[in-house]
């Protein structure tokens, strides 16, 4: 007996050795999400860009639709739970951000209403799915999620005691704390735009360590990503080697 909901899960999701609807599918995305970006790159929309972006958000509703229907297919359990589970889940979120702007060109334009346009931007984020590459990178980062997290912990508490001690030893400096926490943010990262830096010698010696500190911290999740990337790559040959 034909499914035709599976035939759907099937099509929308990353096309496989032989599967030409599903392949076209996933063109025909990838294409809508590059289109679909093109407001982001003016100032004022035109009739065009109008046209363009209601297009593209239909597209993207359907897509959603689709793949809140098949839900119990994706999480691999058939009840209702199934249905809730994927919506939470970042990419289901990422998808249904990416057609919130639609509303800025149905009502009237106000302050909150004209930020919604910048909700284009998750639109980029959906490129992933359709990527086998990136579908590799998203893999990667989901085993070592928490060896990056205590990395990021690990500057976040960097910081607020750089941004803490400087703040206190340099206070004509700062405007308030946050402009203190600005400045280690950039020094940890070894940016250095250079409109607040310190002039007292405890100061300089200060941002000393800190930009040395930044260069190994800031190393760490680089080399995390790319052994597990590479342990990643390993497997996979392994798998098509046998």
């Amino acid at each position: 007996m034909y499914d035709f909901k599976r035939r759907i899960y099937e099509v929308i999701e990353v096309s496989s050795i032989g599967d030409i609807s599903s392949r076209a599918y996933d063109r025909l995305m990838t294409t809508a999400i590059i289109v679909g970006l093109l407001p982001l790159t003016v100032k004022e929309m035109n009739n065009y860009l109008v046209a363009i972006d209601i297009f593209v958000s239909i597209l993207f509703i359907f897509d959603y639709a689709a793949r809140v229907y098949t839900a119990d297919y994706k999480m691999g359990y058939q009840n209702y739970r199934a249905y809730i589970a994927y919506i939470f889940t970042p990419l289901a979120i990422f998808d249904f951000l990416s057609i919130i702007p639609i509303i800025y060109l149905f009502v009237p334009v106000s302050g909150f209403i004209s930020l919604l346009r910048l909700f284009r931007v998750f639109r980029m984020l959906k490129l992933v799915r359709y990527s086998k590459t990136m579908i590799i990178i998203r893999n990667v980062i989901r085993k070592v999620k928490s060896q990056l997290m205590a990395v990021l912990f690990l500057i976040i508490i960097y910081i607020f005691g750089a941004a803490m001690l400087i703040f206190q030893l340099e206070p004509n400096l700062f405007n308030n704390f946050f402009d203190a926490l600005y400045w280690a943010t950039i020094s940890i990262t070894t940016i250095g735009y250079g409109d607040i830096y310190p002039v007292t010698t405890v100061g300089r010696l200060i941002t000393m360590i800190s930009a040395l500190v930044g260069m190994a911290v800031i190393a760490l999740p680089t080399g995390i990503i790319t052994a597990a990337y590479m342990a990643e790559i390993t497997k996979k040959k392994s798998k098509y080697e046998l």
